[in-house]
This record gives structure tokens, sequence and C-alpha cells, in this order.
């Protein structure tokens, strides 16, 4: 008999959780073996319980879906992502994919196909809802940002200093003043304030 393929449902909402594992339940060749309710949880329980898909959710308190996929990512590159989101925009699709995910979904899709989705993703597809915009790079005025880049911005967006953010990405201080003024430029935005309203607007922060 073929292995099934094992799966952790993250939500922060029990009764979606409770959903999904329904109709999971239907799929002989898939098996959810845990649920989590937060980015850490997540992270916590993907090291512990080694699943072939995370099924994840993009916003989620205290570690949101796009940090623990990095996190996890880095721990584990035999784990992978599907990521579930409310947003159809490009901009979410594209942040989910540099963050690693091998799939994004609209959670609120009527056609849900939740396990086809997550054997093309256990079979190395990469899955993207069909109404989702294509994932374009974020440009600015002059420039394109790069991955590093929205990733700071991201950081700089929640409040990080540009000392807590060298520590979080193993850089130095210097570095990451650098990107900050290499992103300041490619947006043609001089203060931070601008930055953080930027973010929000392009949807690359979830902002409680």
């Amino acid at each position: 008999m073929a292995t099934k393929i094992s799966v952790l449902l993250v939500d922060d909402h029990a009764l979606v959780r409770r959903g999904f594992r329904r109709i999971l339940e239907d799929e002989p060749d898939i098996q959810v073996i845990g649920e989590a309710s937060d980015g850490m949880e997540a992270v916590r329980l993907a090291e512990e319980l080694h699943p072939k898909v995370i099924v994840m959710d993009c916003a989620l308190p205290n570690m949101n879906g796009l940090d623990a996929t990095r996190q996890i990512l880095r721990q584990s590159r035999e784990t992978l992502v599907l990521m579930l989101s409310m947003h159809p925009e490009g901009t979410w699709v594209r942040q989910s994919l540099d963050a690693g995910a091998r799939g994004y979904i609209l959670k609120n899709a009527l056609d849900l196909e939740l396990g086809t989705a997550i054997r093309r993703v256990a079979a190395g597809e990469l899955v993207l809802d069909p109404q989702v915009e294509s994932p374009r790079p974020l440009k600015g005025e002059r420039n394109t940002l790069t991955p590093r880049e929205v990733e700071i911005l991201q950081m700089i967006a929640r409040g990080k200093s540009n000392k807590e953010i060298a520590a979080e990405l193993s850089l130095s201080a210097n570095t990451v003043a650098v990107h900050r003024a290499n992103i300041m430029d490619a947006l043609g935005i001089h203060k931070t304030a601008e930055l953080v309203v930027y973010a929000i607007r392009n949807g690359l922060v979830n902002l409680p």
C-alpha cells in the first residue's frame, strides 16, 4: 500500500481547520497528522511531526504564514507548503512564492479542491489558484525591489530597527542600512513612515 501524504493544517480558526480536516478525511491517500492555530505552533509542530505538506493560512497571529514558512523551510527541505489566503492580489502570491511556498490557493473558493492541490504540491508541482493575479515583481518608481529588500521592507513596516533586522537575518547593521537606503531610493520615499504606508497599501504586511 502506498504511503499516505501527511498533512499539517495551520489556521487560527478552529472551524476552518475542522472543515478542512473533514474534506481530507474522504481522501484515501491523505492523512492529517496535526493542527496548529498560529505561526509559532506551526514551526514547532513541523519540526516535531515532519509533515510532507503544510496547508498554511497566510494571516496568522504571533507569526504570519510567510514568516512561519521561511522558518520551517530553513529547518526542513523535505516539507512543502501550500499557502491558503483570502487575498487574490499578485503581491501576496509573489511574497508566498518568495518565502518558499509551492502553492497558493484562495480559502473562499467555492470549488476548493484541497485534496487535489495537496497531491499536486506533494508531486512537485507549483499550484496557483486560477483566480489569483499573476505574481508580478514589486516595482518602485526607478527600480524593482529584490526579495531581500521586500523582506527588509516588511520588517521595517513591523517597527523593527536596523539592529533587530540585522540580528534576525544574520546581516550587519550597516548592510541593513544600505538595503534601507536602496529601498527608499527605488520607491522614491524619504521617510520611514511613508515606507510603512507603502507596505500596508501593497499588502506586504498584515497589521492588527
